[in-house]
């Protein structure tokens, strides 16, 4: 496959996909060799900024995709203006801030941690896929984890966790901590 061919073919991929697309997928579906990927997707993104386009591919963790770069948000928000979309409050920044930097987490955990009830807020975060199940924690009852997603990664231009700022030095509360109190209070 000619290397223009190669570049076209990502592009293909992403674009369709729409989602983050994981390296294996990529690979498989194009065809181009596993070690020269990174170097495609470079030059696609180096395609964009030649040509002064608003789109660039993105690396979320192990997974690339097609993304409009922050100075375009504005005009697609004007053009989809869906619930989605909408600010989030102070409440959904902290919850998301809870489990980003706690993760996996269950809804009791950032209710303790907040102090209010944040059944709705996680639930809104779900909808608007920035918060996804992790499975349930093997304790009484079988309470459901939530941790950030791919699309939390891209709204807030992270590649991984690890680009997370540090935390102020404060005293915090860890859900084996939170767990281990609810324990011995029922003891």
């Amino acid at each position: 496959m000619k290397l223009t061919e190669s570049i076209s073919a990502v592009e293909a991929v992403l674009f369709a996909c729409g989602e983050p697309v994981e390296r294996e997928r990529l690979v498989s579906a194009t065809g181009i060799e596993d070690e020269r990927i990174e170097k495609i997707i470079q030059l696609l993104n180096d395609r964009y900024e030649d040509a002064d386009s608003s789109l660039m591919v993105m690396k979320l963790g192990s997974c690339w995709q097609l993304c409009v770069k922050g100075e375009y948000i504005d005009y697609v928000k004007g053009a989809m203006e869906t619930k989605k979309n909408t600010p989030l409050s102070a409440a959904a920044m902290e919850v998301l801030t809870i489990v980003a930097y706690n993760q996996p987490v269950t809804k009791s955990f950032v209710e303790h941690v907040r102090g209010v009830d944040s059944s709705s807020v996680v639930n809104s975060l779900v909808e608007k896929n920035l918060l996804e199940e992790a499975g349930r924690l093997d304790v009484p009852g079988k309470p459901i984890a939530y941790r950030t997603t791919a699309a939390f990664l891209r709204s807030f231009q992270l590649e991984s966790l690890d680009d997370l700022p540090e935390l102020p030095n404060q005293q915090q509360v860890s859900l084996s901590e939170l767990l281990a109190d609810d324990n011995e209070s029922e003891e």
